[in-house]
């Protein structure tokens, strides 16, 4: 039986389709005894199959998360609402509650791919961003108390 609640983290992006989907993904596989994790964008655009494709090569799997837009989440106190990219962040709405607000900045993986001449040349930028994801997440809760 747990002492505490969970966190509840939001991860926000622009579209919910990659580096909010990778954060979900990885915070419910390494810190599920601490924090209850929600991924959102402030537009949907579409689970992207490279996210999907390099988490299962880490462990984590994404396949069944859909891209939610914000509104479906209206109804959830969270503690933390995490901005992964600087779209998010700059558009990011104001939280009713005791959200803290907290940006955390990751290169979009589909722009660091747009010029790569092979699959695996974008998947490895794909790998990048989702390692550096990762790491962010195994200092979480911490981080987010900086």
């Amino acid at each position: 039986m747990e002492n505490t609640e969970k966190l509840k983290v939001l991860f926000l992006c622009t579209g919910n389709s990659c580096r909010s989907q990778m954060a979900e993904g990885w915070a419910r596989h390494l810190n599920n005894d601490c924090i209850e994790p929600y991924s959102a964008g402030i537009e949907t655009h579409g689970l992207n199959p490279n996210a999907v494709k390099v988490m299962a090569e880490a462990g984590p799997d994404i396949s069944g998360h859909l891209s939610k837009h914000l509104d479906e989440l209206k109804n959830v106190d969270f503690d933390f609402v995490v901005t992964v990219c600087g779209h998010a962040n700059e558009n990011c709405p104001m939280f009713p509650g005791k959200a803290k607000v907290v940006h955390v900045g990751f290169d979009d993986p589909p722009k660091l791919a747009a010029d790569a001449v092979s699959e695996e040349e974008a998947l490895n930028c794909y790998r990048k961003v989702r390692d550096e994801i990762k790491e962010f997440v195994l200092k979480m809760p911490e981080a987010l108390n900086q």
